[in-house]
């Protein structure tokens, strides 16, 4: 059984070993233990907060596996990107250049820096290691997330981005940032990235502010705009059909595209309900249908079944119960952890 909860300083060790075989980009599993540790603390602080309008909080969660008490992977929400550190992508614009004396018309595509100081709230810092990566884990560790944002709306933006990680290949290159960013930063991708999670200051010294043409960048540059990573491609798939679309910006540092939706019309979000659990009984069926929370500020989402009870609430399996700790008169709320065949069919 595994159950998705906020993260603990007692997870740290586990977390920094994760982060060794984490793939680059992944803000919220820095490769630096104090940072991490750091990361950890602030999202403690945000749990104990009081539920207040959305200001850049992160809350990080962890996927435990309960049978061998182990941390197998990592997900975060930022309720807010902008405020004192600005959020920055590029947005891709077309120019129109044109000559009537030439009779030449043409369409040039070029990259908008996009400086947003109150933006929307952000999913990412998705992780999960390698040998979890199956029986739904990464779906209910990307899409409980949903779930506890619209329990707690007013911590949360309307909107909700993702940025998705571009192509960047084992040792850190970026044929982005190569074409670039190296320019102006005089380092490497990796190092950039690793900065950017302590501090966004440098971007705005260094960044240029001007429009790029995109025909002015290598071709090896131009042919990852807006590309994923085979590695997320599965990723952006679960977004996309939870109706998720394409913003037309991209990462600044590796051009990974971003997308976004209104949270009420995330899938999970219009199909999920809130009930109250009258009965808990039996042994839990082996394939899960739903992801379950127990709507609480101390938060744990599982996958698992719920049945409607005829005289009002829900029957939860007893492993499930435990797992979110909630008992009789407690409140859950839940979502099928899977859109129907026709609503893929229409997306």
């Amino acid at each position: 059984m595994f159950v998705v909860r906020p993260v603990k300083l007692e997870d740290l060790d586990r977390l920094t070993e994760l982060a060794t075989s984490a793939h680059f980009g992944l803000t919220s599993l820095p490769k630096d233990r104090e940072l991490l540790r750091k990361k950890i603390l602030e999202s403690m602080h945000s749990f104990t907060k009081p539920l207040e309008e959305a200001k850049g909080d992160v809350y990080l969660f962890v996927l435990e596996d309960l049978d061998s008490r182990l941390v197998v992977g990592t997900s975060c929400i930022v309720s807010k990107v902008g405020g004192f550190q600005p959020f920055y992508a590029y947005r891709l614009q077309t120019c129109v250049h044109a000559s009537e004396s030439l009779n030449v018309r043409k369409e040039i595509p070029s990259l908008h820096l996009v400086t947003e100081h109150s933006g929307p709230s952000e999913i990412g810092g998705l992780f999960l290691a390698p040998e979890y990566r199956k029986h739904g884990n990464g779906r209910l560790l990307s899409l409980f997330r949903f779930l506890f944002m619209v329990e707690f709306p007013r911590c949360f933006e309307r909107s909700v981005i993702a940025e998705m990680r571009g192509i960047v290949d084992e040792h850190g290159f970026s044929p982005f940032w190569e074409a670039l960013g190296r320019h102006f930063f005089d380092m490497d991708y990796p190092r950039a990235d690793y900065l950017s999670v302590a501090d966004k200051s440098f971007i705005a010294d260094l960044m240029p502010t001007c429009p790029i043409y995109i025909p002015l960048l290598p071709k090896s540059a131009q042919d990852v705009i807006g590309e994923v990573h085979e590695n997320t491609k599965p990723a952006l798939k679960l977004l996309q059909d939870e109706g998720f679309t394409d913003t037309g910006m991209i990462d600044i540092f590796e051009a990974g595209p971003i997308v976004m939706s209104r949270l009420e019309d995330i899938r999970i979000v219009k199909e999920s309900a809130a009930e109250e659990v009258t009965e808990i009984s039996g042994d839990e069926a082996k394939k899960a249908r739903f992801i379950i929370t127990n709507a609480r500020k101390d938060f744990r989402a599982c996958a698992g079944n719920v049945e409607r009870c005829s005289g009002g609430g829900v029957r939860l399996a007893r492993r499930t119960a435990e797992s979110l700790e909630v008992k009789t008169g407690h409140r859950v709320r839940f979502g099928p952890l899977r859109p129907s065949l026709s609503q893929q069919e229409r997306r």
